[in-house]
């Protein structure tokens, strides 16, 4: 119904009005809507398919399987009968002293060592960030511990550290820190044992933490500098307030990967220490569960714990990078 209002015909609104044209706005992120655009929608999936197979092969499967075996009592080679036991296994586990044992010389060496490589690999970063001759030299030379070969650096190290024969040892004798007599093992002492596994870590991991923060560094635009030269702030005073905030995300990606990697750390120990108890990590407390008692069940039970441990890990990573960028 039409009404006249000041003399001016007006006239209700009719469903094409406002609302239409929002719904008209948001329809088009339902999907493509022509014939082209589902082509390359489905064009993108085809791509896409072989890689999420992959994932789902190699990745998401053995993880299924892993948490359903947690909770059976199947064995390796064995023709028992599996049967389900509940949460047995990880019962079991957190009453186990030498699982606690493996736990907390994890988070000593995690702890240890990804401090220690945060402060080495800044200064390193800020140094070869630095304009001097030979720089490039510098920067190649100091991925050289990052490219060898874990396996290969632990044998290395193995052998400097030998009591009988070691490098390390002889150092210390020519500086009079060590009598020539005593031949002292830095890995088999229970005193050190832990410290020199941290120390080679650091030694080898140290390049990679610098070029992560190297490559935050370079980003910071150098006329914050010259701005802040020119306001008279030192360089400490640049350090704190300028390069730490800006460098901070690349900061935090490089704890990311370098606290998972320490937490989950393998072939380093166990090549140093095989077995022992005074360096035995997660991992290796896993692997004796699975490889070498055979016990799949319990083995299955300590793989998920550490799994849970790496994600609420990159859980709280992820928080603190998020409150950051807000």
């Amino acid at each position: 119904m039409e009404q006249q209002i000041g003399g001016v015909e007006a006239r209700p609104p009719t469903a094409k009005g406002p609302l239409v044209s929002e719904k008209k706005r948001f329809s088009g992120w339902s999907g493509p809507k022509t014939a082209v655009g589902r082509q390359q929608e489905r064009l993108g999936w085809f791509l896409v398919l072989p890689s999420l197979i992959v994932v789902f092969a190699v990745a998401i499967y053995p993880l299924f399987e892993t948490f359903r075996l947690s909770f059976t009592n199947q064995r390796l080679a064995s023709v028992r009968e599996v049967r389900n036991v509940g949460w047995e296994n990880y019962r079991n586990l957190f009453e186990d002293d030498q699982w606690w044992t493996a736990m907390r010389n994890t988070l000593v060496f995690t702890v240890s060592s990804v401090t220690i490589e945060a402060v080495l690999g800044m200064v390193v970063a800020l140094t070869i960030h630095s304009q001097f001759r030979g720089r490039g030299l510098v920067r190649t030379s100091m991925l050289v511990p990052w490219a060898i070969p874990t396996v290969v650096s632990s044998l290395l190290w193995s052998w400097m550290l030998n009591d009988r024969y070691g490098v390390i040892n002889s150092i210390f004798i020519r500086l009079g820190l060590m009598d020539a007599d005593r031949n002292f093992s830095w890995i088999t002492n229970r005193g050190t044992a832990m410290a020199a596994v941290v120390a080679i870590d650091v030694w080898k991991t140290t390049p990679f933490m610098a070029l992560l923060l190297l490559a935050g560094l370079q980003i910071i635009p150098g006329d914050v500098y010259e701005a802040a030269h020119v306001d008279g702030a030192s360089k400490w005073q640049q350090f704190w307030q300028m390069t730490l905030p800006l460098v901070k995300p690349a900061l935090l990606v490089a704890l990311i990967f370098r606290t998972m990697d320490s937490f989950r750390v393998f072939d380093l120990i166990y090549v140093l220490k095989q077995g022992s108890t005074d360096t035995m990590t997660v991992a290796i407390y896993t692997q004796q569960l699975l490889i070498q008692s055979s016990r799949l069940g319990a083995g299955s039970a300590a793989a998920v714990v550490v799994f849970l441990c790496i994600g609420l890990m990159v859980f709280g990573y992820s928080r603190l990078i998020t409150v950051e960028e807000n």
